[in-house]
């Protein structure tokens, strides 16, 4: 373990440089708990990192990876052994301290999740943030009254990470889930997950009323922006929406005649920060009642650890579907 290999971003202003190189564990940030790492994954979050197409590192170098799953191979922690299987995802990776696109990492106890009973390595970093964030949404929609059989659920951004488990999760719950997408070529896929529906992004009529005919029991939204408004205006009484992204754009312009006229609740979803008891809480969750059925189908490819710099540019050109995980070592 005296030099092991790494893909370490450099943002020096605006230029991003990122690549392959060798490191050691004293150069990794510090941390209680070293992991072999066996597999990582790529969310949007990542792309953006690597490429430099959004401002995500704090601090520079970082090695990038929001994710990981491995083996514990030395712990000051003591609630981890040499041997343990465990997961990290969110927690700063990538942000404020290294990641996981890495042979071995090196971080706090607090941010180490032990690998639930129902989970391998490879299905946890299936899930990865992606999952984790839509299981997160779900389940605060769900303290909020969201059941089984009140009405259709939307899930927007459908074709992606987060809304592909979503579609899974929630239709294993029992509930009708209806697909937004823009991708007519992934309408089997998005059926195959569960969604009982699929709307083309591009042929929703948006409205412009305050308050549009109520058409949903609650919605999982990716996009932001005009679509994420649109849903404000359409979710039923007391229905919820869970906002987790904004590929769509960052604005939202709206009224609040949705949120005293039909007590709709807008529940914001940051998988990253979420609190340890919270976090190791719904990863149970994850491995029992809300483990999605279609692994197979969610994770579109394995790519090894060398292939790893030429899959983000299909992040962020918007051509990827489901998930990509990444194979560092096992």
């Amino acid at each position: 373990m005296d030099q092991f290999t790494v893909y370490r971003i450099h943002a020096t202003g605006d230029q991003v440089t990122a690549g392959f190189e060798q490191s050691t564990l004293d150069a990794l940030s510090p941390g209680d708990v070293v992991i072999r790492v066996a597999y990582s994954s790529i969310n949007y979050k990542d792309a953006l990192a690597a490429t430099g197409a959004g401002k995500i590192l704090r601090t520079s170098p970082l090695i990038g990876g929001i994710d990981l799953s491995g083996t514990v191979v030395s712990s000051q922690d003591k609630r981890f052994r040499p041997g343990d299987a465990v997961l990290v995802t969110g927690s700063g990776l990538s942000e404020t301290r290294d990641g996981g696109y890495a042979e071995y990492a090196r971080v706090p106890g607090d941010a180490v999740i032990g690998l639930p009973e129902g989970l391998d390595l490879r299905t946890a970093m299936a899930v990865g943030t992606a999952g984790f964030a839509a299981a997160l949404g779900i389940h605060k929609m769900e303290l909020l009254g969201l059941k089984p059989g009140q009405g259709p659920v939307v899930v927007t951004g459908a074709s992606g990470g987060v809304g592909g488990l979503a579609i899974d999760m929630l239709s294993a719950r029992g509930h009708e889930v209806v697909a937004v997408s823009g991708k007519a070529s992934l309408d089997e896929y998005l059926r195959s997950l569960g969604a009982t529906r699929i709307l083309r992004r591009q042929e929703i009529d948006l409205g412009t009323r305050p308050l549009e005919r109520a058409l949903w029991a609650g919605a999982v939204d990716n996009l932001g922006g005009d679509v994420l408004a649109w849903l404000t205006r359409t979710v039923d009484m007391n229905g919820s929406i869970a906002c987790i992204g904004l590929a769509g754009g960052a604005d939202l312009k709206t009224t609040v005649m949705p949120f005293i006229l039909r007590g709709v609740n807008l529940v914001g979803v940051n998988s990253a920060a979420t609190a340890r008891a919270p976090r190791l809480a719904l990863w149970q969750r994850i491995a029992t009642d809300l483990k999605p059925r279609h692994f197979d189908r969610v994770i579109t490819r394995e790519i090894a650890f060398d292939e790893l710099p030429a899959a983000f540019a299909d992040y962020i050109g918007g051509r990827n579907h489901g998930r990509t995980i990444v194979r560092v070592g096992l």
